[in-house]
């Protein structure tokens, strides 16, 4: 019987097959339960920080702006990768048409690049409060926040087009299986029938610029955040400083050094099970976590989400008041 990841070489590859987490039955099911669980919980946080900023008319502010479109974007984050992978525990192919293929490839890292401009300009938000604070509410006007919101979205849609036009352009003719429970770059260049050094190259370059310069400009930011606190008389000033910054913090150390790992060199040599294990983490829990992290250490942000609550259960629908 021929084997399901083989192909015919002569012939152009049509469709891949994502391995996933080839294990029993039994421990497919649990992690269909388990993955479920964490998707539906991350809708959930999510939803609940848009709500809350959406609903509370205090947090209709830069920083809670920022935030919301953070959730929102963590939403379809997780989304461009879980629900297709909740279908191959279950589904007996683990197929995926070669165009659905590159769509996922193109989807989850431009929301992933999104993201990263995300964190840099909540933290240059940051930095303009706690050290610039007489000229904050002048340079961060609301208008000008949403501006830099979709200046995010489309330097992050737009910085992987070359990457993926450059890997989905070369020649596929078998194996068409990729050890990943996702289109990864790293798998996807090694199926390709040729040798491809610049492509490889192009992609390291372009995931290290990325990640490199929105890393070393948040880190920058925090340093001058932090000799700004440092410099507060008061330990309560110096406290509710670190309390706001913390959560962003907390962030940033976690979806780097995940990616950091996977993506600076596109096909270095981590173990499949590694990279599987490292690409859940940032991509499945750090979107779990987020909205965790935010809401229990910012007082405003748990003031807002208990009065949601209240709104929610007791039917009130104009929005709430400070």
């Amino acid at each position: 019987m021929k084997d399901p990841g083989s192909h015919n070489h002569s012939d152009p590859v049509s469709a891949f097959i994502l391995l996933g987490f080839p294990c029993p039955w039994e421990i497919q099911i649990l992690l269909f339960s388990l993955f479920s669980v964490t998707y539906v919980l991350t809708l959930i946080g999510n939803l609940c920080i848009i709500c809350s900023v959406w609903w509370t008319q205090h947090l209709h502010a830069p920083m809670y702006i920022l935030l919301a479109n953070f959730s929102f974007l963590e939403i379809w984050y997780v989304t461009s990768t879980v629900p297709n992978m909740l279908v191959n525990l279950l589904s007996g192919t683990n197929t995926i048409s070669f165009s659905g293929c590159f769509l996922q490839f193109y989807l989850f890292f431009s929301m992933g690049t999104t993201e990263t401009f995300f964190l840099s300009v909540m933290a240059f938000d940051r930095y303009l409060a706690i050290c610039r604070p007489l000229h904050y509410p002048t340079i961060m006007t609301v208008r000008r926040c949403c501006r830099l919101g979709a200046c995010c979205w489309a330097c992050g849609f737009s910085s992987f087009l070359l990457p993926v036009y450059l890997i989905s352009k070369l020649p596929f003719c078998g194996p068409n299986t990729i050890d990943h429970f996702l289109c990864d770059p790293g798998p996807l260049l090694k199926l390709s029938c040729v040798p491809a050094p610049s492509t490889e190259t192009i992609c390291a370059v372009v995931s290290s610029v990325l990640i490199f310069s929105t890393f070393l400009f948040i880190t920058g930011s925090y340093a001058l955040v932090i000799r700004a606190v440092l410099r507060v008389p008061s330990a309560e000033g110096r406290r509710k400083a670190f309390s706001t910054c913390g959560s962003h913090l907390a962030v940033v150390s976690l979806f780097y050094g995940s990616i950091m790992v996977m993506y600076v060199s596109p096909t270095a040599g981590n173990p499949a099970g590694i990279q599987k294990i490292v690409t859940l983490f940032y991509s499945v829990l750090t979107p779990l976590f987020n909205p965790l992290i935010y809401s229990l250490r910012n007082k405003e942000v748990k003031e807002a989400l208990r009065k949601l609550f209240r709104v929610a259960r007791f039917g009130q629908r104009h929005p709430l008041k400070s």
